[in-house]
């Protein structure tokens, strides 16, 4: 708890929260992270490296490293096909992430 400027007692969001949202916005802190994003929410279905490279344009190295980072934290989830993988945006973090900023924001109860 902390008191602010005019003597209330604020409730801190609790430091295992803090810290999992800060993963959360790290793994959109970069322009080609939101564009591969972006796509994949638009697509909706799970999209292979090649296809993603072919419509974002860098390297497959460049978007392989980019999606670990999304995946790491599960925006991204990774399936499996032969020996290929495909990438997908995790639909619960669609409707978690308002959230988050919202609550960041000092907007508990969503926007």
């Amino acid at each position: 708890m902390n008191d602010d400027d005019r003597g209330r007692v604020v409730e801190l969001l609790a430091r295992a929260t803090a810290e999992e949202y800060a993963s959360w916005f790290r793994a959109l802190s970069d322009p080609t992270r939101i564009q591969i994003l972006e796509l994949l929410a638009r697509h909706g279905d799970a999209l292979s490296v090649g296809k993603i490279v072919a419509v974002v344009g860098v390297a497959q190295s460049t978007v392989s490293q980019h999606l670990k980072i999304p995946a790491d934290v599960r925006f991204v989830l990774v399936e499996a096909v032969g020996n290929s993988r495909r990438y997908r945006v995790n639909t619960a973090c669609v409707d978690q992430f308002p959230t988050a900023a919202d609550v960041v924001m000092g907007r508990p109860g969503g926007c």
